[in-house]
């Protein structure tokens, strides 16, 4: 598994999405940032409650600079069908994210362990990228609990981007 570092370049990152294309970190032109959102995918209500919120937020985000991007391990229809249970009408939706991409971005990887489940899916990862691809923020967690509050980061943006806020966890 890799180990990213703050201040850093992001891994690439290229994704289909739903409703066609694809999203290419490295050619993509936030304002102020990219919100990378890794999710553990449909049989996750974790998940759910935490990207219904995102979805929530989408406008917000979007006045602050930031474009936001969930993505799983996910097929094409699991993926359509979470978009849909989950009325996620405002975020982008990438999916077939492979095991190997995953460790790249170092997200734990997880078996399913009950009914339901997909076989095989990443573990939550939130990253906050610069325009130049730069990590400003990262959080990996082995549970589908442990996420930064999407209130609270939306909500401290504004403050890092007034003061010039360098990404921390990397010594000068």
């Amino acid at each position: 598994m890799t180990r990213l570092i703050p201040d850093t370049q992001a891994p690439e990152l290229t994704i289909d999405l739903l409703g066609g294309g694809k999203f290419t970190l490295s050619e993509a032109t936030p304002e102020n940032f990219t919100l990378v959102v890794f999710y553990r995918g449909l049989h996750c209500p974790m998940c759910r409650k935490y990207l219904t919120n995102m979805n929530k937020l989408a406008d917000d985000f979007a006045a602050t600079g930031v474009d936001l991007l969930a993505v799983s391990m996910n097929d094409i229809a699991t993926a359509t069908q979470t978009k849909a249970d989950w009325e996620l009408d405002k975020l982008a939706i990438g999916y077939g994210l492979s095991e190997a991409a995953a460790e790249a971005w170092g997200l734990y990887i997880s078996s399913a362990i009950r009914e339901g489940e997909a076989d095989v899916f990443c573990e939550p990862g939130l990253f906050l990228i610069r325009p130049d691809n730069r990590i400003f923020l990262l959080n990996v967690t082995n549970m589908p609990w442990g996420r930064p509050v999407l209130d609270e980061l939306l909500e401290k943006i504004p403050f890092a981007l007034e003061r010039n806020y360098p990404a921390r966890g990397v010594r000068s």
